[in-house]
């Protein structure tokens, strides 16, 4: 692998969906991806094992030559990213960086709605941590925002049930929730890397007039912007249009879930920790 990659990180598979968007917006640059497949779920953890692991693969990126790594897992930028920042990277190296999706997402949304109404649909974790809430506040504190857990959408993805009259049912149960909260919401926030895979199924029992809103060409424009704001950050990374990938679990079935994540075949590697 070239010397210095962007590092992209995520629980599992989900960040695969990230990781598309940054190579179609920035392909000139090199991407080294892991997912923590082996112990993912991250959404159910807690805030202290959430930490720890992102913590691991922080370093375990800094340590293959990444001077930037973006967590492009919402529960990881929810759970571990602040103390990562404030407390870790002055100890391990102040000129690198470690980037989430929750700011870049907050810092846009309130932009996309009308009725200034807008639900967030995420996994237990980030609904928990309530980062949502406090970040699209400090740039949208005119923008209502409501929450839904669904707990049942990363399982339905994981199993390749995304299609299944099962997904019928979970899809539109966490719908209807939400709306019935709020009946104003015109903006419907995925808030995980794995929920886009459900897309089809949300359009089908999202009423219509409601815009359903996915991360990954929102990161990737942020990112684009961070790297033209940071050029010390910019000139940095190796631009070779490589992509390398690592997972936790079992490279096989990592394999044959990435196509469906990042549109085209890859062969993964295995880490162990």
């Amino acid at each position: 692998m070239s010397n210095n990659p962007i590092g992209v990180f995520d629980s599992g598979y989900g960040g695969l969906t990230i990781l598309k968007e940054l190579v179609a917006a920035l392909p000139e640059y090199d991407y080294l991806y892991l997912g923590d497949n082996a112990r993912a779920p991250y959404g159910d953890k807690t805030f202290e094992e959430v930490y720890a692991y992102t913590l691991q693969s922080v370093e375990w990126f800094f340590n293959q030559g990444c001077s930037l790594v973006i967590l492009a897992c919402n529960t990881a930028s929810a759970k571990a990213l602040r103390t990562i920042q404030q407390n870790n990277l002055p100890l391990i190296d102040p000129k690198k960086r470690v980037l989430g999706v929750i700011r870049p997402t907050s810092e846009v949304i309130g932009q996309l709605t009308d009725t200034k109404h807008i639900g967030i649909m995420g996994t237990q974790g980030t609904i928990q941590s309530e980062s949502y809430l406090i970040e699209i506040a400090k740039f949208f504190p005119d923008v209502n925002v409501m929450q839904e857990a669904c707990p049942e959408w990363v399982s339905l993805v994981e199993k390749n049930l995304y299609g299944s009259t099962e997904a019928d049912y979970f899809v539109k149960y966490h719908i209807d929730s939400i709306l019935s909260k709020d009946a104003k919401i015109d903006t419907l926030l995925l808030a995980c890397t794995h929920y886009p895979i459900l897309i089809n199924k949300i359009k089908q029992f999202t009423p219509a007039g409601i815009q359903i809103i996915s991360q990954g060409e929102i990161v990737a424009k942020s990112l684009k912007n961070y790297l033209s704001n940071h050029k010390e950050m910019e000139v940095s990374c190796s631009k070779m249009g490589k992509k390398e990938f690592f997972t936790t679990g079992d490279v096989v079935d990592f394999n044959e879930h990435a196509s469906l994540f990042f549109g085209a075949d890859i062969v993964a590697k295995k880490l162990i920790f």
